[in-house]
């Protein structure tokens, strides 16, 4: 069978979602020697280098309000990462997983305020298994609220307007000059972000400069491009339901590459997830439209 051009797109992000987390173990073990704010700085600095010689092909793209589209979507990326390294400091991980998750329920919410349309009922289905499911893979026992999980709920919001942003502008503009200079936007401002508050010892270690190298083409500059890209053929919606599924691979490579073991709950919620991600991708007509 023929994949429609939407299902081309929701397959290519999941493959994002895969490198994004398949990788999170290995920057996990990084920034116990480099901090956050440094490590993203050097991260999205080689992933701009790595796709200068693409911008160099596309310099007829670049135009103002192009670069525009790229700072803008490049803030709400900075942010989402900026809120999530701070809060992390004063919630759980676990707090932080569910609640970084909630941009499955704000990016339709955006869409619903922008179109002045509700989502179809499959749509709200799979968005409510999905969530669903992150608070099964996601929460303890008890889930109870502390300072940083504001700071987290700020970090949901910016990377679901993130995803919105990406999902208006890339139509119109050119993939590799809006990845290019969004992720040129969030290594500026982590650098910023280095300079102005304290950081603890920097230390360039062999498993951070690894992390690097990883990171930097495969789940930066090759990632941003391919969802800049596929946003042009799926919509918001979907593209916030896909990468609920980060978690979910996240979870499956610590098992390999850290041995975690997922507990029965965890399966049932990663079952969730995808479940949901499943009902939304063949649910048919949507009431959402790429924009």
């Amino acid at each position: 069978m023929k994949l429609s051009k939407t299902h081309g797109a929701d397959l290519s992000l999941l493959l994002v979602t895969f490198v994004w987390g398949s990788t999170f173990v290995i920057v996990k073990w990084a920034i116990e020697d480099l901090p956050p704010f440094p490590f993203l700085a050097v991260r999205f600095a080689l992933a701009f280098v790595s796709l200068l010689p693409f911008l160099w092909f596309q310099r007829n793209h670049i135009n103002k309000a192009t670069l525009l589209c790229g700072a803008t979507a490049g803030v709400f990326l900075f942010s989402g990462y900026a809120w999530q390294t701070v809060g992390l400091q004063y919630t759980t991980s676990s707090n932080a997983g569910f609640i970084t998750g909630l941009s499955v329920v704000f990016v339709p919410a955006l869409v619903t305020f922008t179109t002045r349309k509700l989502p179809s009922r499959n749509l709200i289905l799979g968005i409510l298994c999905a969530l669903t499911g992150l608070a099964f893979l996601s929460l303890g026992n008890s889930f109870q609220l502390n300072r940083g999980d504001l700071m987290i709920l700020v970090c949901a919001l910016s990377f679901a307007l993130h995803i919105f942003f990406v999902g208006r502008y890339a139509p119109q503009t050119n993939a590799t000059v809006l990845a290019s200079f969004q992720i040129l936007t969030v290594s500026i401002l982590s650098g910023l972000a280095t300079l102005l508050f304290p950081q603890p010892s920097i230390h360039f270690s062999s498993t951070a400069w690894f992390a690097l190298l990883v990171t930097a083409i495969p789940a930066t500059s090759l990632a941003f491009f391919v969802q800049t890209k596929m946003q042009q053929f799926t919509t918001s919606t979907h593209t916030a339901l896909i990468f609920s599924m980060e978690p979910v691979f996240a979870a499956v490579s610590a098992y390999f590459l850290a041995g975690e073991l997922l507990t029965p709950k965890g399966f049932f919620g990663a079952g969730l997830v995808l479940t949901g991600m499943l009902i939304a991708e063949f649910s048919g007509l949507q009431s959402e439209s790429p924009s």
